[in-house]
């Protein structure tokens, strides 16, 4: 029971991580955050976040000048929505990390 925080690397070079927060109530997952960080120029910066608040499992897309495009996700089950989460960002980190840098350069 309780909440579990950890972070795993998924760069070679060190410079991209999944942070992950999972809270467990009865054995049950109750909320999750996933969220993959970049470090650019010396300083980490969320890129893609994906969690449970304002009621419903979204992935949040941020942007270098501080807006957020928030996606709906039809998962309904915690278990599968951190597992869609994960592999979601393994897959895609590279991409996500281009669209980001693109946006600091407008």
């Amino acid at each position: 029971m309780g909440n579990k925080e950890f972070s795993k690397e998924i760069s070679p070079d060190g410079n991209d991580r999944l942070r992950i927060k999972i809270s467990i109530t009865k054995g049950a997952i109750t909320d999750i955050v996933v969220q993959y960080e970049s470090r650019i120029m010396d300083k980490w910066h969320p890129i893609v976040r994906y969690d449970c608040s304002h009621g419903f499992f979204h992935r949040d897309i941020l942007h270098p000048k501080g807006e957020t495009t928030k996606q709906a996700i039809p998962i309904q089950n915690l278990k599968d929505a951190l597992t869609y989460a994960e592999q979601d960002i393994k897959d895609r980190w590279e991409w996500y990390k281009e669209r980001f840098k693109k946006g600091m350069k407008k």
